[in-house]
């Protein structure tokens, strides 16, 4: 197994080659098995369910301040404007009988509860698997490492809750939560990470949800010691209740994503973002099975998904 996970070779600041040959394109996630899925769902207490998930409306949080755009809908259709414009031939009276409304939608990928596939970040224009920007992105999209790549994800799951730790709803603006702090809260729940796992990290910023100002700037999170911690301990994805995993501002002067660059180009570990993991820690429900799928969105650097975890039986 040790020869499998790839952060245990990652060299510092330099794209990996993946340990599962040179046409992967998921990473760590090679770790998800036919066997390892069968061992998940034979633990698993189906009574109750935790959805992981926000839901997506106009004016949610989002990276409009770094250009991107903000999610939106919008009718495409109501029943008394259909009988109106009659665009289908039908008739008033056959339209407003069929009371048809419909909708639609457009977003920035990386905003309310997602994943960032192995694409998203890399190190000098080259990715995951040593993919490089010049070779394997086209005009509209990657060709490689996208999230219609990622396969649906069942496997034992990690809350790692620092915040219930410390006894507060949510951490300080800018709290690092480095290996150090992990290991002990890791220990004080009487859990570990092994290999195959997903790993989601509470800092109870969901509290702060969906206030824009209070939740998005000077974020909690990991330290790079801390994901090296999980990543080494083979978790196959790690997320956290936050927007961007890692700690805001980085620490790191000359690299504001150290985190992203880490887990995404070195050590092949798909990132879960704004995870709604407050439920899971109310109950102190450490170990359950995680189930997500995300959108298969060809080459995109990543997709909404919805979550869910179930609790593991008990001896």
């Amino acid at each position: 197994m040790d020869d499998l996970i790839a952060a245990r070779r990652a060299r510092r600041g330099r794209p990996s080659s993946s340990p599962f040959g040179p046409d992967d394109e998921i990473g760590m996630l090679n770790l998800v098995t036919p066997d390892s899925v069968a061992r998940a769902l034979g633990a698993v207490d189906p009574r109750k369910v935790f959805d992981l998930a926000v839901d997506y409306f106009v004016g949610m949080p989002a990276w409009t301040a770094w250009g991107d755009p903000p999610f939106m809908s919008w009718m495409t259709a109501t029943p008394d404007g259909g009988a109106i414009d009659d665009v289908t031939g039908m008739g008033a009276a056959g339209m407003r009988h069929v009371s048809r409304s419909a909708d639609a939608m457009s977003m920035f990928i990386h905003c309310g509860t997602h994943v960032d596939a192995l694409n998203h970040i890399g190190i000098d224009g080259v990715v995951w698997n040593c993919f490089d920007h010049r070779t394997h992105l086209g005009s509209q999209r990657w060709a490689v490492a996208g999230a219609d790549r990622l396969p649906p994800v069942v496997a034992r799951g990690v809350l790692v809750d620092v915040a219930g730790a410390h006894g507060v709803d949510v951490l300080e603006p800018s709290h690092a939560i480095d290996a150090a702090e992990v290991a002990r809260v890791l220990a004080d729940q009487g859990t570990r990470v092994r290999p195959g796992d997903v790993v989601l990290v509470r800092t109870g910023r969901m509290n702060l949800w969906p206030d824009a100002e209070r939740f998005l700037p000077d974020e909690p999170g990991i330290t790079r010691d801390a994901a090296e911690l999980f990543a080494e301990a083979g978790a196959v994805m790690i997320g956290a209740d936050n927007v961007g995993l890692e700690r805001h501002p980085s620490p790191d002067p000359d690299n504001w994503q150290p985190v992203h660059t880490y887990l995404l180009a070195e050590a092949g570990v798909p990132i879960l973002e704004v995870v709604n993991l407050e439920e899971l820690a109310a109950e102190r429900v450490h170990e359950f099975v995680f189930i997500g799928a995300c959108l298969r969105i060809r080459g995109a650097t990543g997709a909404p998904l919805r979550p869910i975890a179930m609790p593991m039986l008990r001896d």
